[in-house]
C-alpha cells in the first residue's frame, strides 16, 4: 500500500492494537483482501464492530479493541479526504450519494434548505428556535413537525459557552460580521478577515477570546459552498486529511489559508454547475458537506436529534415528572403559522389557529394538537 505520512502513523498505531486482539481477529472468517489502505480499515473497522466474537473477549481487550476502532475510523477519513484532493465532480457526488443513508444526506440538505430561507434576516431578528437553527443548538423547543432535520448536523456549538451568550444577548456584532461574506459569488480573503475581525470584536467585548470552530459554522451556514465546519471531534482527520497541522480553537488565519484554500484547489469544487437537477442541490452545498468523507456506519444517522424528538414516547403526566418547556408566543405563532401554510393542512384546522398557538405556546407538540384536531372534527 502506498501511504501518506498520516496514513503510515495511523496504520503504525492501529497495529500496535491488533497484536493484543490477533487471536480473536484471526478466529474472524475474512474473505476480503484490500490491498489498498481506505479498504483495509472499512474491512477492519467492519470485522472489529460486527464480526468479532465479544464473548470471546477479555475484558482487558476491550480497551484496545475500542482504540482501533477509532484509528480505523480516523484512517476511512484521512484516506478519503487525501482521494477527494484529485477527484473530479463526477466521483465526488458518487461517492457523496453513496454515503446518503449513513450520513442522513436527505435530513441534512432540509436543515440547509430551511437555513436558505432565513439567512437573508439578521438574527437578532429571528425567533429564538430560528436562530438557534443557524447557530448549530439543539433544544426542546425544536418541534419535529416543523424542524424535520437535526440542526446540529455539520456541528454542534451548544458547548461554547461564550459564542451561546453573545448568541443569547445580543447577535448584532455577529450579523454585522456575516454581513461581510456575500450570499452568492466569490468569497475573497478580504471578505473573510472583515468576517474575522467584527467577529472578533462580539468576543472582546465580553472579554473572551474568539472561537474558531463557532465561526465556521457560521461562516458555512452563510456560504455553504465555500466552508467546512470544524468542530474538536472532527477537526483532527480534516487536517490530516488535507495535509496540514492541526488547527487551534483560535487559528483562523489556518482556517482560510490551510482549509478553505485546499477546497478550493480539489478538482470538484472547481467544476462547473452541473446540469443534472439532482446534482444542483450538491454543487451549492459541495464545501460543508466535505465532512461527509469522514467515516459513517448506520448507527450515525439514528444519532439525530430530530429523530429522537420525533420517536419519543409521550408519558403521561405525573407529579414529579419532567418539566414542561414552553415556547414564546412570537415562537409559536411562527412555528404554527409556518405549518398550517402546508396546502393539505384542512381549512377547519387552519380556523383553529389562535387555539394552537396557545397549546403550542403551552408545550404541546403541534403534531400532537393537529391529530386530536383530526379526531375531533374530521
Amino acid at each position: 500500500m502506498s501511504l501518506s505520512a498520516h496514513e503510515a502513523a495511523l496504520y503504525q498505531n492501529a497495529l500496535k492494537h491488533v497484536a493484543e486482539l490477533s487471536l480473536n481477529l484471526m478466529a474472524v472468517k475474512v474473505t476480503n483482501h484490500p490491498s489498498d489502505f481506505n479498504g483495509w480499515c472499512l474491512e477492519l473497522i467492519d470485522v472489529c464492530k460486527n464480526r468479532i466474537n465479544f464473548d470471546l473477549l477479555d475484558d482487558h481487550q476491550l480497551k484496545p479493541l475500542k482504540k482501533l476502532t477509532e484509528l480505523l475510523a480516523s484512517g476511512i477519513g484521512v484516506s478519503q479526504f487525501r482521494m477527494a484532493g484529485i477527484a473530479p465532480w463526477p466521483f465526488y457526488v458518487e461517492f457523496l450519494t453513496g454515503q446518503q443513508t449513513n450520513h442522513a444526506l436527505e435530513e441534512r440538505l432540509r436543515l440547509l434548505n430551511f437555513i436558505r430561507g432565513i439567512k437573508t434576516q439578521p438574527l437578532n431578528s429571528l425567533i429564538k428556535e430560528d436562530r438557534l437553527a443557524f447557530v448549530g443548538k439543539h433544544t426542546a423547543n425544536h418541534d419535529p413537525k416543523v424542524f424535520d432535520f437535526d440542526v446540529e448536523w455539520f456541528g454542534a456549538t451548544k458547548g461554547a459557552k461564550a459564542f451561546q451568550q453573545i448568541i443569547d444577548t445580543d447577535a448584532s456584532l455577529i450579523e454585522q460580521a456575516l454581513e461581510h461574506i456575500p450570499l452568492e459569488g466569490e468569497v475573497n480573503r478580504e471578505h473573510y478577515q472583515a468576517f474575522v475581525d467584527d467577529y472578533s470584536k462580539a468576543f472582546t467585548a465580553i472579554n473572551e477570546k474568539p472561537l474558531l470552530y463557532p465561526a465556521t459554522r457560521l461562516l458555512a451556514m452563510r456560504r455553504p459552498d465555500q466552508f467546512v465546519v470544524l468542530t474538536s471531534a472532527k477537526v483532527d482527520d480534516i487536517c490530516q486529511g488535507l495535509g496540514i497541522s492541526k488547527l487551534s480553537t483560535t487559528d483562523f488565519s489556518g482556517y482560510w489559508s490551510g482549509i478553505v484554500s485546499a477546497i478550493r484547489a480539489m478538482h470538484w469544487w472547481r467544476s462547473e454547475e452541473p446540469e443534472l437537477e439532482e446534482e444542483k442541490a450538491l454543487w451549492h452545498h459541495r464545501a460543508i458537506l466535505l465532512d461527509m468523507l469522514l467515516y459513517a456506519d448506520e448507527a450515525t444517522a439514528q444519532k439525530s436529534n430530530y429523530l429522537k424528538l420525533l420517536n419519543k414516547p409521550t408519558r403521561a403526566k405525573a407529579s414529579g415528572g419532567s418539566r414542561t418547556v414552553k415556547k414564546t408566543k412570537e415562537s409559536a405563532e411562527a412555528m404554527v403559522d409556518r405549518v398550517l401554510a402546508d396546502e393539505e393542512i384542512p381549512d377547519f384546522i387552519k380556523a383553529q389557529r389562535d387555539s394552537i398557538v396557545a397549546q403550542v405556546q403551552a408545550g404541546k407538540k403541534i403534531d400532537e394538537i393537529i391529530a386530536l384536531l383530526n379526531k375531533i372534527f374530521g
